[in-house]
């Protein structure tokens, strides 16, 4: 698939670098030196809006103390709404529906504890084997506290041969004895994107309660979750947001669930004018900020105030786009250079554009783990899945063209030297 003409040439690459509209964008991130940086959904680079925004609100915490809590600029009480306000549209949402709080773990808690209410004969949640682990621990916890056994009541759907979850099944297994659907925008492991308009829309047919995880998707593509109906969603900001290691994550709630009593309950989810009434009895806030817990830590959440800007300042459409062509010319590269003798490497991503998020994954049976420490010794950021996947995820914001065909060349020539055979480290912590 070469549907936008590519050539496999290094000056080809240089000729789309010279003709990128958001080439300028690299300039407003920290590039670590003699690197290619392929993990922007994984950890997102710092952005230089960032750091002057961290710089800033360092300078309202010496200068004014607690007073910083209303007179920062902005308002440290109002912070978290403020992000979700900015970050609304990124999902389609109003403004008063997304919220940044919380961790995005922390957040299927606290939501899943406030859709997932099992009853007569729907009490199952459904979720899938691919998912990323962390949702699957969550729906088991949650499953446990209401004294059932997730054996019984959580429908695993296990993936195709081809690595691959099939959109069909998740709607063959919406059954009446369901409660909730808890599914990824996009899973992990191989990139594959949902259809989650389609999705909603079978689970709402259905009498069943539907959320998202779009850890790997919002920065990356637009969403529309008023219009798709998703009940709830969460995500995280250190991807493709590039909010920092640990950055505050966002939920978001359906306007029409705003009555709903919040399955976990915090002062800082109280109705925010009359918070410092510090009534017992509570009261939330009927906007996604009464999902909140805990107060705003305000140091990460003013980081992503910074990166944030340079999302919308070029706006998600125009980012998608340049995604799905880096993307397509790296598949493309696969393709050409790496998937013969003795190279052997596969996409395991789809192909269409449509289903594709924003990074690609390539598998290789034989030697992938070493293959991505061969990289890293040659300045390649990228990481490995096991068993057998290496992710590359280009940025739009900070990768280059000419990065990416550096990339097919290093993987070339690392297997015609057999630098992965002399690897000898074991798997590390963080792969």
């Amino acid at each position: 698939m070469n549907d936008y003409g590519f050539i496999e040439d290094e000056s080809y690459a240089a000729s789309l670098d010279e003709n990128d509209p958001l080439a300028n964008m690299r300039d407003r991130f920290h590039v670590p030196g003699d690197t290619i940086y392929l993990l922007g959904n994984s950890l997102g680079l710092m952005p230089r809006d960032a750091e002057i925004s961290v710089t800033r609100v360092m300078g309202e915490w010496r200068d004014l103390g607690i007073r910083g809590w209303l007179e920062g600029n902005p308002p440290w009480f109002w912070l978290a709404e403020r992000l979700g306000e900015t970050a609304a549209p990124l999902v389609g949402a109003r403004p008063d529906e997304v919220v940044c709080t919380g961790t995005t773990t922390a957040n299927i808690h606290s939501l899943v504890s406030t859709f997932y209410r099992p009853e007569g004969k729907r009490t199952k949640i459904i979720a899938g084997e691919l998912d990323f682990p962390t949702d699957i621990y969550a729906l088991k916890s949650q499953i446990a506290l209401r004294g059932l056994d997730w054996r019984e009541h959580l429908v695993l759907l296990p993936g195709g041969a081809d690595g691959y979850m099939d959109e069909e099944n998740i709607i063959r297994a919406m059954k009446e004895d369901v409660a909730l659907a808890l599914l990824p925008s996009v899973f992990y492991r191989s990139g594959q994107l949902l259809d989650l308009g389609r999705l909603a829309a079978a689970a709402h047919e259905r009498g069943i309660r539907i959320g998202l995880d779009c850890s790997h998707s919002v920065g990356i593509m637009p969403h529309e979750f008023d219009e798709w109906g998703i009940d709830f969603a969460v995500w995280c900001s250190y991807k493709y947001l590039n909010g920092g290691p640990g950055a505050p994550a966002f939920i978001y709630i359906n306007s029409s669930h705003f009555e709903r009593e919040p399955g976990l309950a915090g002062w800082f989810g109280y109705a925010k004018e009359r918070q410092f009434d510090l009534k017992l009895d509570f009261d939330h806030a009927r906007s996604a900020g009464g999902w909140q817990i805990s107060s705003t830590g305000i140091l990460g959440a003013a980081a992503l105030e910074g990166a944030l800007s340079i999302i919308c300042d070029k706006g998600i459409e125009h980012i998608r786009e340049k995604s799905l062509k880096m993307t397509s010319y790296l598949i493309y590269l696969v393709d050409e250079l790496l998937s013969q003798e003795p190279y052997c490497f596969e996409v395991a991503t789809p192909r269409e554009p449509a289903r594709r998020g924003g990074h690609v994954a390539i598998k290789r049976e034989k030697k992938a783990l070493k293959i991505k420490e061969a990289l890293l010794m040659r300045g390649v950021i990228a990481d490995f899945r096991p068993p057998d996947i290496i992710r590359l995820a280009p940025s739009p914001l900070f990768t280059s063209y000419g990065e990416i065909r550096a990339v097919a060349r290093h993987l070339r020539e690392i297997i015609d030297r057999g630098e992965h055979r002399q690897i000898q480290t074991s798997r590390k912590l963080i792969t």
